[in-house]
């Protein structure tokens, strides 16, 4: 009886540690103002720990029973699924913009590292959680030493003259900025409402967008 309970105590150990490797994770994100947080990674990582502990070890009262046949490794593909069922739904689609890819990535990282320490394997789990807080920080598009182009949607109200589009379209060419998709609407017969899909250069701040436009009186507003 007594070794029973020992050994429970150790599959607490290891939802506790899976939990707080989640957490760890979550707490990244969260300082990111990501959608998934410090409680929903600790939540997808200990129960993904619990959940393999039960398909491993939970059916030992029955192991040797006539007609009956157990594959702990089926949980597990039902962990990994079901959690990307979950990571979908924090992946947003605004206009032509994508969002929450990386945290859904994040939050089925998560249920792996469960499923990792769940099984036992402490080491494999943590260094994997330390491996992707190594990753999240040094990869983050904001960081110095990687320069990548990014996409940004301008919306540009500007007064209907003949040259409004051409004007708009020589200042962001001047600027090195491509444009992917444009999109002209009358609001009214005085102005234009202009809706542009950009590429913008390497480490190009967006903020320049606002003053690329800031010395023309004729557009009413910007919105980047």
């Amino acid at each position: 009886m007594n070794d029973y309970i020992l050994v429970q105590l150790e599959y607490i150990v290891r939802v506790l540690v899976a939990g707080f490797c989640g957490a760890m994770i979550g707490y990244e994100r969260k300082n990111k103002l990501k959608e998934a947080g410090i409680r929903t990674h600790f939540i997808v990582a200990l129960t993904s720990a619990l959940i393999i502990i039960i398909s491993k070890y939970g059916f030992y009262d029955i192991i040797g029973t006539p007609g009956i046949g157990l594959d702990p490794a089926r949980v597990a593909a039902q962990v990994v699924s079901g959690v990307g069922f979950l990571g979908a739904g924090l992946i947003f689609i605004r206009n032509q913009s994508i969002s929450g890819l990386t945290t859904a990535a994040g939050m089925w990282a998560t249920a792996g590292i469960g499923l990792a320490i769940g099984c036992g394997l402490y080491l494999l789990g943590i260094v994997s959680s330390i491996i992707i807080l190594i990753a999240q920080f040094l990869l983050h598009r904001s960081r110095w030493w990687i320069r990548l182009p990014i996409a940004e949607q301008l919306l540009i109200k500007i007064r209907n003259t003949d040259d409004s589009v051409t004007y708009i379209e020589e200042k962001l060419k001047n600027d090195r900025i491509d444009i992917i998709n444009m999109k002209v609407n009358n609001l009214d017969e005085f102005f234009l409402e202009v809706t542009i899909y950009a590429k913008l250069p390497k480490g190009y701040n967006k903020t320049n967008l606002i003053k690329l436009f800031n010395d023309n009186p004729l557009i009413k507003s910007l919105e980047v």
